[in-house]
């Protein structure tokens, strides 16, 4: 069984151990020309896994390749687009195998295998024997592409940081070109160039350069934290940013473009993308989507499996009583605390009663059973992979019917009636965003906000597609068409002495 003890590996591998690694996911989508742009269609998730499955490149035309975990143990998979089959081409108990690429007119893969000892290296796999055989001796690659039969470009991993060498098999020769570099590495289509991402300074830059001379150019710098670019067929660089297809020609562009938008809910902060030779396929890496993250996150807690279960949560992830209420911070607290908890409680189970998703947040409603006694609660979720934070909305007594009072606010809401909206709120009304920012304070601000709202915007309508009572707190998912456009919200409203006292929105 494969195990991964080393923490320098998680620059560039990103990951802890089998438990601990972040669930992601391949899909695969066709590219379709339309007009002067390409079209994304037909999208697949060709992996299927339970955990970690990423970094794809295609072997040929019709087949992938991509690194997969099956019983903690790390290894290569080629997927046949034709027939929609998969194989495991790779299995090496001693160690792990990650980033393959085709070797240029062979019948064979090159691979990093991370063995259990520590060691990192670059292999070859041949793939009618099954042999390995070790490229580069004494370089701790990272990630690489082939310029030629002789000539590899790698990041290779040196103290904290990933360097650029140029390796000739050949001559037998490594060459250094420039120290701190990002992971994404491409042949540029109808060139004699590979591009790199440059991290010197305070900037994350595509360059290009030529292996041979050793010219470096600037092509665009990268927005925020994207790193993941890949070519078209005709020389188009593509890079993801969410759940953004953005491009950039360099022959005419002097800016990103917006090229497509995933609506797919599974597709969740876009990484590690490649297109096929033929530029007919895109295939590319998506986290898991947040509802996938929490319904293991509720299974993992009813089978009591704890390692699991904590698995399901970031390394500083915040859990507190909504809003702002911390009641500690990091997945070794909660692994403690929740030991601790099933420790003395014998019998427990949580079912998901509703469930609201929007974008990276989910609301569960949930109903627990602790020793046969059943309890209400809501947990709210914020999750980036794993699960970032964790708020709990606890059940309790109200002399007040909160849904009444949030009901006629969302009439006087749809009839843009400005006083009968904000009779129903506090004079010293609240509005929060989820993270706590406070947005507006006192109901004379929110009078003037919303009324000149109310004015300019004649087709406002708000329809509650799911509520959640509970306590003196009401949840709305809410779908809003405001000015000719449409999207989906949260409101939590919060009900004190007959009024809204306090607001959450989440968008």
């Amino acid at each position: 069984m494969k195990q991964n003890h080393f923490a320098i590996l998680l620059s560039v591998f990103c990951y802890l151990n089998g438990f601990t690694q972040q669930s992601t996911e391949v899909y695969l989508a066709e590219l379709k020309k339309e007009n002067d742009s390409l079209r994304i269609d037909s999208i697949i998730n060709i992996s299927n896994n339970e955990g970690y499955d990423n970094q794809p490149s295609f072997f040929d035309n019709d087949k992938i390749l991509f690194s997969s975990t099956r019983n903690k143990q790390t290894d290569i998979v080629l997927y046949t687009i034709k027939d929609g089959t998969s194989k495991w081409i790779t299995n090496t108990p001693s160690g792990s195998e990650y980033s393959p690429l085709k070797i240029p007119e062979k019948d064979a893969i090159s691979t990093i295998r991370l063995d259990d000892d520590g060691l990192q290296r670059l292999y070859e796999y041949d793939l009618k024997t099954g042999k390995s055989s070790v490229l580069l001796n004494d370089l701790k690659v990272g990630y690489h592409v082939w310029y030629s039969n002789d000539i590899i470009v790698s990041t290779v991993l040196i103290e904290n940081r990933m360097d650029l060498v140029v390796s000739n098999l050949k001559d037998k020769t490594n060459y250094t070109v420039q120290k701190n570099v990002g992971r994404s590495l491409h042949k540029i289509p109808n060139s004699n160039l590979i591009s790199y991402i440059s991290k010197a300074g305070d900037s994350t830059i595509v360059n290009s350069i030529n292996p041979l001379s050793l010219e470096i150019k600037a092509i665009i710098p990268l927005i925020d934290t994207s790193e993941d670019v890949c070519w078209t067929k005709k020389g188009n660089l593509i890079t993801a940013y969410d759940k953004f297809i953005i491009s950039f020609n360099p022959s005419r562009d002097k800016e990103w473009n917006p090229l497509f938008e995933f609506k797919e809910k599974e597709v969740l902060g876009i990484t590690r993308l490649a297109i096929s030779p033929n530029g007919n396929y895109l295939t590319f890496v998506s986290k898991d989507s947040p509802d996938k993250i929490i319904e293991k996150q509720v299974e993992t807690f009813n089978a009591r499996d704890l390692e699991a279960f904590a698995a399901c949560f970031s390394e500083d992830v915040v859990v507190k009583n909504f809003l702002k209420d911390t009641l500690y911070i990091g997945r070794k607290k909660l692994k403690e605390n929740y030991e601790a908890f099933y420790k003395k409680t014998p019998s427990i189970e949580v079912k998901v009663a509703s469930r609201i998703l929007i974008g990276s947040t989910v609301i569960d409603q949930e109903v627990v059973t602790i020793d046969g006694k059943q309890n209400q609660q809501v947990a709210v979720y914020e999750t980036d992979g794993l699960i970032k934070s964790m708020s709990f909305i606890r059940d309790s007594e109200t002399t007040t019917d909160p849904e009444v009072i949030v009901q006629r606010q969302l009439d006087a809401y749809n009839a843009r009636d400005i006083n009968a909206f904000i009779n129903l709120y506090a004079k010293d009304v609240k509005i929060y965003r989820l993270s706590g920012e406070l947005r507006t304070d006192g109901i004379d601000k929110m009078r003037n906000s919303y009324t000149d709202y109310f004015e300019s915007t004649i087709d406002l309508n708000c329809v509650v597609k799911n509520r959640i009572v509970i306590g003196n707190k009401v949840i709305d998912e809410e779908y809003i068409t405001a000015n000719g456009n449409s999207y989906s919200a949260v409101g939590i409203y919060e009900v004190e002495n007959g009024k809204i006292a306090k607001v959450t929105f989440i968008n």
